[in-house]
């Protein structure tokens, strides 16, 4: 796995896609807070990261905060976390072992819950952070969410709102979206 172009992300917030209340975005920015991504999440994983954004204290005792600790009190694991393809909507993550570079492939918002309570990096491949990103403007009230990013049941679910609300470029580009992932699905069988 190629590791040299890439860019490190900090967890910046999280907030809550509107008429889809059982999901959540997770928005991580470059360092200099030029750029960002986002990370759709179910609404329990978005929980989990705002306790961890306002900083509630129970959380160190939580799970995740207590696994990382024991990690670090039982080896000396040199990890960060990388993300280096989108697939179908899903972010490829994996955590990595710097010194042995083992990787063990995670869920993105896991990947972000992991980093947020045990203070791992993570970075992701900066092509595909220009690909995907979008200008970071702090305290926005909304965000652009690239329809790759959506998974299947989500892209089956704004295409129909689409066609509902009578918005048809926008059907278009989603029902492109779903033909090319077919079609990517169809070589991958070959």
């Amino acid at each position: 796995m190629e590791m040299t172009n890439r860019t490190r992300l900090k967890f910046s917030g999280v907030s809550e896609i509107v008429s889809m209340s059982d999901l959540g975005l997770l928005t991580l920015t470059d360092e200099t807070h030029e750029r960002q991504i986002t990370i759709v999440c179910e609404q329990a994983m978005a929980v989990q990261l705002e306790l961890r954004a306002k900083q509630v204290p129970i959380t160190d005792i939580l799970l995740p905060e207590v696994l990382c600790k024991v990690l670090k009190q039982q080896a000396n694991l040199n990890l960060e976390i990388y993300i280096n393809d989108i697939i179908d909507g899903q972010y490829r993550t994996h955590v990595i072992n710097k010194d042995t570079m083992d990787f063990v492939p995670i869920r993105a918002s896991d990947a972000v819950l992991m980093s947020v309570a045990g203070n791992i990096p993570i970075f992701i491949d900066t092509r595909l952070m220009m690909r995907q990103s979008v200008r970071y403007y702090a305290n926005s009230h909304g965000v652009s969410l690239p329809v790759n990013t959506l998974n299947n049941e989500m892209l089956d679910a704004a295409l129909a709102q689409a066609v509902k609300d009578e918005n048809y470029e926008l059907a278009s580009q989603l029902r492109d979206e779903k033909q090319r992932r077919s079609k990517d699905s169809g070589k991958e069988r070959l």
